[in-house]
């Protein structure tokens, strides 16, 4: 029971240890160099299930400028873990908070060398809030939990990718995780830390959330700007108060409190990444990290309004995945009840 608090209390390191029901974990580090020439997704993690032609560890690689995505496959019995910190290896591959070693090889990619992050920007915790999913951390029957390690660090090193040395030395990362059953439904992602401002980077999600016998659409949104962190989350009590989406773009503002965000973002062209579903690693998702994601938020009081930024963001993930129609539909009969 202690050793469970104490993963529940962080959210970053490996949850799925002894775990006798089918489990997937994957973390999802984004690299983007000084030059802003080389974008990529790097992303360990394991899928576990009684079916042990499906259980699996893997390190997927997404070349976020040429839209090509790499999936390396290892054996579960390659993964390795450190208790109540993360800290993990896939094969002759490590990966922290602070690290990241790659050593792979097949006739399509060769990629290997050290990155070390440093200056990293954790979301703020508590015992009732370790995370960015706040209360929802403790319920112990959701499909997908979700993590921040960080929203926004400095990169230090270098990779050989097919033999040409890529430097990555003074460029930014960010670096989040999932852990669960399954991915939702369908849902929406949206996250950039290069804005023309400094110190700004966003996160954020709306997805369809099982719950008892009713689900309904759940968002939790981050920005960080000089110094502050600004929530925008069901659990907090927010409001989607417009949605709009298609295939390729999405509009929406929420309300929290005084405080109004609103977020426009267009897809870009990406690439397919593999995502979990019930019988596996078997989920062909669309993504994108060199969208456009334009943001403003706007404070509200008696005096008036107050603009505290407006920015585009560039080099921006972007995902929408799943019945997005159906995303719609929920916002559109929640909307016609209030």
């Amino acid at each position: 029971m202690i050793n469970l608090l104490k993963k529940k209390l962080n959210p970053t390191c490996y949850q799925g240890a002894n775990t006798q029901s089918q489990h997937f974990e994957g973390w999802y580090f984004k690299i983007v160099d000084k030059t802003e020439r080389h974008l990529y997704a790097i992303i360990p993690g394991i899928f576990i299930d009684q079916n042990d032609s499906s259980r699996h560890a893997f390190i997927q690689i997404f070349d976020g400028v040429n839209n090509k995505s790499y999936y390396f496959k290892f054996q579960s019995t390659d993964f390795y873990f450190t208790d109540n910190v993360f800290e993990i290896q896939i094969g002759s591959n490590y990966f922290s908070s602070e690290h990241l070693v790659l050593d792979m090889k097949d006739s399509s990619l060769n990629i290997c060398g050290k990155l070390n992050f440093t200056e990293l920007t954790k979301w703020p915790k508590t015992i009732l809030s370790p995370g960015i999913m706040g209360w929802y951390t403790w319920v112990p029957f959701m499909e997908c939990y979700h993590g921040i390690i960080s929203l926004d660090h400095k990169i230090h090193g270098s990779l050989s990718i097919n033999n040409e040395n890529v430097d990555f030395s003074d460029g930014i990362g960010y670096t989040e995780k999932d852990w669960g059953k399954s991915f939702p439904e369908a849902w929406i992602w949206v996250q950039s830390n290069h804005f023309s401002s400094s110190n700004v980077s966003i996160t954020g999600s709306i997805a369809i959330i099982p719950w008892m016998s009713k689900p309904f659409l759940g968002f939790i949104f981050g920005l960080w700007h000089k110094g502050k962190l600004y929530r925008f989350t069901t659990y907090s009590g927010a409001k989607l108060v417009q949605f709009e989406i298609n295939s390729n773009k999405v509009y929406l503002v929420i309300k929290q409190k005084q405080l109004f965000i609103e977020i426009k973002a267009t897809y870009m062209g990406g690439g397919f990444l593999q995502a979990p579903k019930i019988n596996g690693m078997t989920r062909d998702i669309s993504e994108s990290i060199k969208s456009a994601l334009e943001i403003k938020l706007v404070s509200l009081s008696l005096n008036g309004s107050e603009i505290i930024l407006d920015d585009t963001g560039r080099h921006a993930g972007f995902e929408i995945a799943g019945d997005i129609q159906r995303l719609q539909d929920m916002w559109n009969k929640t909307n016609q009840n209030q």
